[in-house]
């Protein structure tokens, strides 16, 4: 399974974003064209992104001359999944088309490692809920699938409450 470009590319302007308002939902607005110079993102394909994120509740926009996009909740609060949801990128492992009553296979019946992708795409999404994005911003990725295996989010969100 790859992470399409949508996804990676919304998380990256999410980032950007952040680090430019400071991971505050009142600072000033950034334009596209700073995020799209920053993270060299064509600024066509950021307008569509962020009409989704806008939807989707995790940026507002403000119009005219100083316009632009602030987050809408503070970056500690933003999860890298529902980012990764709001651009419509398919987190799934498996063949199977989502939500199919019946499988893969010629005869609608599931390949015999239908459990371990569903599994897979399922744990891929644990983990993106479990990193927000001031985590990315901050540079606290690295090591987290240990933290996260030795006993789950909840002892994320303990220490890192610590």
């Amino acid at each position: 399974m790859k992470l399409g470009t949508k996804g990676r590319y919304a998380v990256m302007a999410m980032a950007e974003l952040a680090l430019r308002s400071g991971g505050s939902d009142r600072a000033r607005p950034v334009t596209l064209a700073e995020i799209a110079a920053g993270q060299e993102i064509s600024q066509s394909y950021l307008e569509q992104l962020f009409g989704r994120l806008r939807r989707a509740g995790l940026v507002r926009s403000a119009r005219g001359p100083g316009g632009g996009y602030r987050l809408a909740r503070p970056a500690a609060e933003l999860r890298i999944a529902d980012i990764v949801v709001a651009v419509d990128e398919n987190l799934r492992a498996t063949r199977c088309p989502p939500d199919a009553q019946s499988g893969c296979m010629k005869d609608a019946s599931r390949c015999i490692t239908h459990d371990l992708w569903d599994e897979l795409g399922i744990h891929i999404h644990q983990f993106l809920d479990a990193v927000s994005l001031e985590d990315v911003c901050a540079g606290r990725v690295l090591g987290m699938s240990g933290r996260l295996a030795g006993g789950g989010a909840r002892v994320l969100a303990e220490q890192a409450a610590e």
